[in-house]
C-alpha cells in the first residue's frame, strides 16, 4: 500500500504526525482500531477519534488494563494500537509483558512525551528508561524515529507489522530531518551524511542535534558519519559493525537514560562484531527536572555541542588505544 497523504505538516510535531498517518491508514485497514487512556488529545489520537468514532476505545486512566485487552483484541484478529504517555506504558509493562508479547499478539504500544521533551511535568513524568524496559522484551521490536515524516512512514511500517511493536513519539515541534522519498525500514538504519573520522548514532529528537554537531565537527576539519538509528531492537547490527569498521570510533545519542537504551544496543552490537572507542551521551542514570525541553536538553548534555565534544573523546581514544 502506499504512504499516508497526511504526512510531515511543517512544524508538526511526532505525535500530530503519528495521529494523522494512523488515521489514514484506518480508511484501507478495517483491522485497525485505536485504545486510548483518557488523554487522545495529548498523545495525537485526537485525530483518529473525530474519523473513526465507532473504533476508538477509551479505557480512562487504566493503562494496565488496557494493555490487557489490547491483547484479548488482537487475540480476535483486530490490530490494536495502544497510546498513551511513555510514563504511563511503564505503569503497565507487566500486562505489555504477559498479555500482548509472551502471548505473541499483534498489538503497537505508542508512547508519546518521552524523555525530556515532557519538559515543564518534571522528572515525575519524563520517561528515562522505557526504551530499556521494552527493548528487554522478549519479541518486542522497538521504534524511536527521527521526524515527522519518518514517524508517518514507521506509524505504517508498525501496524503492517506482524507482532508486538512499542514506539515513541514525541510532544514538541519537531525539526524535519527528511523530504518526501525517504524509505523507512523496520531494522535498519539509515546513513543521513557519510564521513571517515567518528560516526554519530542517533534516535528521535537526537538525530537532528547529531546532524547539527557533524556540521560543528566539520568545522574543526572532522568528518563525521551521521546514522539515524530509528529501530532500537532489533538493531542494524551490519550497519553498526561497517561503521566501526569504517571510522573507527562512534557517539551514540539519545533522549534516555545512557543505560539500556540506544547505546546498550549499539554496544551490545559492537562487542558481538567490532568493538571500538563508544561515548554515550544521553542523560547520565539520572532523573530530569521541571523546565522547557531545549533547556534541559542543554542542562543535561543532549545538545549539539555536547555530542561534537563527545566525538572529539572518541577520536582522542581512538587515536591513542
Amino acid at each position: 500500500m502506499s504512504a499516508p497523504s497526511l504526512i510531515a505538516a511543517s512544524g508538526d510535531s511526532l505525535r500530530e504526525a503519528f495521529g494523522k498517518a494512523l488515521a489514514t491508514l484506518a480508511e484501507t485497514r478495517e483491522r485497525l482500531v485505536a485504545l486510548d487512556a483518557d488523554i487522545a488529545g495529548g498523545t495525537g489520537l485526537h485525530h483518529f477519534r473525530k474519523a473513526h468514532p465507532s473504533r476508538f476505545f477509551q479505557f480512562g486512566i487504566a493503562e494496565q488494563n488496557m494493555m490487557a485487552v489490547a491483547g484479548g483484541m488482537a487475540a480476535t484478529g483486530l490490530i490494536p494500537v495502544v497510546t498513551t504517555f511513555a510514563v504511563f506504558c511503564l505503569r503497565a509493562v507487566e500486562q505489555a509483558r504477559l498479555s500482548i508479547a509472551y502471548a505473541k499478539r499483534n498489538v503497537k504500544i505508542v508512547a508519546s512525551h518521552p524523555g525530556l521533551d515532557v519538559g515543564p511535568d518534571g522528572g515525575s513524568a519524563q520517561a528515562l528508561e522505557d526504551l530499556a524496559a521494552f527493548r528487554a522484551i522478549p519479541g518486542m521490536t522497538v521504534l524511536s524515529p527521527a521526524d515527522p515524516h519518518e514517524m508517518a512512514l514507521a506509524t505504517q511500517a508498525a501496524v503492517d507489522f506482524d507482532g508486538p511493536v512499542y514506539m515513541r513519539t514525541g510532544r514538541s515541534p519537531a525539526c524535519s530531518v527528511y523530504a518526501n522519498g525517504h524509505v523507512f525500514r523496520i531494522g535498519k538504519g539509515h546513513i543521513l551524511r557519510d564521513g571517515h573520522d567518528v560516526t554519530l548514532i542517533a534516535c528521535g529528537v537526537e538525530v537532528a542535534r547529531a546532524l547539527e554537531a557533524a556540521k560543528l565537527l566539520a568545522a574543526e576539519n572532522i568528518s563525521a558519519r551521521v546514522v539515524n538509528m530509528a529501530t532500537i531492537k532489533p538493531i542494524d547490527a551490519d550497519l553498526v559493525a561497517r561503521c566501526a569498521e569504517e571510522t573507527g570510533a562512534i557517539v551514540t545519542a539519545e533522549d534516555h537514560n545512557t543505560i539500556g537504551g540506544l547505546g546498550g544496543a549499539v554496544a551490545e552490537a559492537l562487542v558481538r562484531a567490532r568493538p571500538c572507542p563508544v561515548e554515550f551521551v544521553g542523560l547520565e542514570d539520572v532523573f530530569g527536572e521541571s523546565g522547557e525541553p531545549d533547556e534541559l536538553a542543554e542542562k543535561y548534555r543532549l545538545t549539539a555541542p555536547h555530542i561534537a565534544a563527545a566525538a572529539k573523546r572518541a577520536l582522542k581514544r581512538k587515536r591513542h588505544g
